[in-house]
């Protein structure tokens, strides 16, 4: 059995989160836990351990990022650029889940470095298939830098 592993989810539509809630409450997640943060700059506070994410216990650092490209206050692109200039943290795989299919916004998101950019499908159904193939391939299949590789540790 796989030790959990955290996903972090930066998506500001309520909508969407419980949707992806939802998801992650099939038994294909079992060993994976989901953080969520509504914000830019929540999750760079939250990646950066700033503030009420101090806590690693309760807020660890996750395997991996699901990141919206449209959020308030830091767009999705604005906390790639910030990832990426952490050495501590720019290992870290973010894979961008957004409405956008603008070919400015996913070439501009592989510009900055993001490891995969999904569009968000219509339907539950269709979402739950597609998170169930990325944790096929993102959480069974690819071999993840451990979180503590991130922060240095």
């Amino acid at each position: 059995m796989r030790q959990t592993q955290t996903i972090l989810l930066v998506e500001d539509n309520p909508v969407d989160v419980l949707l992806m809630q939802r998801a992650f409450r099939n038994e294909t997640f079992a060993n994976t836990s989901l953080q969520i943060v509504r914000d830019g700059d929540a999750a760079v506070f939250y990646l950066n351990g700033d503030g009420e994410y101090s806590d690693r216990d309760r807020y660890p650092l996750p395997a991996i990022i699901l990141l919206d490209l449209k959020l308030p206050r830091r767009s999705g692109h604005e906390v790639l650029v910030w990832l990426k200039q952490h050495p501590e943290l720019k290992r870290l795989p973010v894979v961008m889940l957004t409405s956008s299919k603008q070919t400015l916004d996913v070439k501009r998101a592989y510009d900055l470095g993001v490891n995969s950019y999904l569009v968000k499908p219509m339907g539950f159904a269709s979402l739950l298939e597609m998170m169930q193939s990325f944790n096929d391939y993102w959480l069974n299949y690819t071999e993840l830098p451990e979180p503590r590789e991130f922060s240095g540790l």
